[in-house]
């Protein structure tokens, strides 16, 4: 199995933890898990990683490669958003998106309302 890490964007984390709490109630789509931390840092994803329950299908050393790969080969755009993040002020989390590419291509096909 793929998987796909990325950075999407700065949250208050109330508006953040509000998200999360919706999408446990909810059915979200397996294997598309969302990740917030308050530090811009490689050990801080990693960490936040241990805190969500991916699909059990999930190799957890892939996702773990994927975030770090991620993190080697995209140097500027971290570095553009720990400054998003510095700039965003306190009682905000940096969110990122770690998924297996199936589910992921669900999620955006659901989103354009197609069923494919």
């Amino acid at each position: 199995m793929k998987y796909a890490f990325d950075i999407v964007g700065v949250s208050p984390v109330l508006y953040f933890f509000n998200h999360q709490q919706k999408s446990w109630q909810k059915n979200q789509p397996q294997g598309v898990e969302y990740l917030g931390t308050p530090i811009c840092t490689l050990d801080a994803f990693l960490e936040s990683l241990e805190s969500v329950s991916p699909s059990g299908s999930w190799n957890f050393d892939q996702v773990v490669d994927t975030v770090i790969q991620f993190w080697l080969n995209n140097v500027e755009s971290v570095q553009y958003w720990k400054a998003r993040l510095k700039d965003a002020g306190r009682d905000n989390v940096l969110v990122a998106r770690v998924a297996d590419i199936k589910a992921l291509q669900a999620e955006f096909e659901s989103l354009l309302g197609k069923n494919w």
